[in-house]
């Protein structure tokens, strides 16, 4: 991230352009601020590996020019006729093609790119840029990579996660990061909190300031207790964190809070985060086992019960615990 220190927008104005933000994809989404169930995260590589290798096409080869034409925009080809067949090398996206014929080769060159394509254009739609987005990640400025944590495409979104905690010691992310944990209206605020959950399994780094580390911990409790959904297991990965990555009793008295949380994904991921509670703070380990005994006789949903008993049994046979119970709607 080449900004000076002098020239990097504040938290304050981070955090407002993070409320614009929100609210302008609500409007494109018609006023729904119901979430998208997103996709699993594809990790992405570029450039595919280069046909011409394997056939040990020489540099000579390379004679012909010809052109492709993708989302409005043209791509200029090197052509290379072969006893192999014909082969094309789009140098302004770095991959490669081969056909019978140049025609052949052109339309399997513009496929191949479209998984470039639909990134850089995930980028450019979500940065509200035009057409293609052609830079690099790194070099966003820091408003511009919080925004990214909502790319539709996962991918891009992990890699802002990435460029945030590198440059966590810039102290300027931390209002807009907890403010991403609270949104409750952006459609694809699930995946962009789950990024942002990632980070605060080193909380003191990615909030060294203890007030914003107190207001992550509400923030995170308030996500396991209002959850309508588990839309990319960003409840499960809050309990993850509530239980295994900070103080043994903080993550405790949270989570045996929400065990009377309203919602069910915020109780399920809580019985789940208390197993890594005992892990690192084994005093804890009666109590807990106390209270999901409670649960299962309580808990007003019949798998949670089942779950909160086996749960119990693990931790008092010192053993793993088992899968965490699907509810039905989960399985479609």
């Amino acid at each position: 991230m080449p900004h000076p220190t002098e020239n990097l927008p504040s938290p304050e104005q981070i955090l407002a352009d993070l409320k614009e933000f929100i609210e302008q994809a609500v409007e494109e989404n018609h006023g729904s601020t119901k979430p998208v169930r997103p996709k699993h995260r594809v990790p992405f590589s570029w450039p595919p590996k280069a046909i011409s290798h394997q056939y040990h096409i020489p540099a000579k080869s390379w004679t012909d020019r010809a052109e492709y034409e993708a989302h409005g925009e043209k791509f200029p080809v090197r052509v290379a006729h072969t006893p192999h067949g014909v082969f094309g090398r789009c140098e302004k996206c770095w991959h490669e093609a081969r056909g019978d014929t140049v025609e052949e080769m052109l339309r399997r060159l513009q496929k191949a790119g479209e998984p470039l394509f639909r990134r850089q254009l995930a980028i450019g739609k979500t940065l509200g840029f035009p057409g293609r987005f052609v830079g690099r990640i790194s070099d966003l400025a820091p408003q511009d990579l919080v925004r990214l944590l909502y790319c539709p495409d996962r991918d891009v979104a992990y890699e802002a996660k990435l460029e945030i905690e590198k440059h966590a010691s810039l102290g300027v992310f931390g209002p807009a990061l907890i403010h991403v944990l609270r949104d409750d209206r952006h459609p694809h605020r699930r995946s962009a909190q789950w990024c942002v959950l990632d980070t605060m399994e080193d909380i003191s780094l990615i909030l060294p300031d203890e007030n914003d580390q107190r207001e992550a911990i509400a923030a995170m409790r308030d996500l396991l207790w209002n959850a309508t959904d588990d839309y990319a297991r960003a409840i499960y990965k809050a309990g993850v964190v509530i239980g295994g990555h900070l103080p043994g009793q903080i993550g405790k008295e949270v989570l045996l809070e929400c065990f009377h949380a309203p919602s069910k994904y915020g109780r399920r991921a809580a019985m789940h985060g208390v197993f890594h509670v005992v892990e690192w703070h084994p005093p804890a380990l009666r109590e807990i086992v106390e209270r999901l005994r409670e649960a299962s006789l309580n808990d007003p949903e019949p798998i949670l019960r089942r779950y909160a008993a086996a749960m119990a049994d693990d931790l008092e046979a010192g053993r793993d615990h088992g899968p965490d119970p699907v509810f039905p709607e989960e399985e479609v």
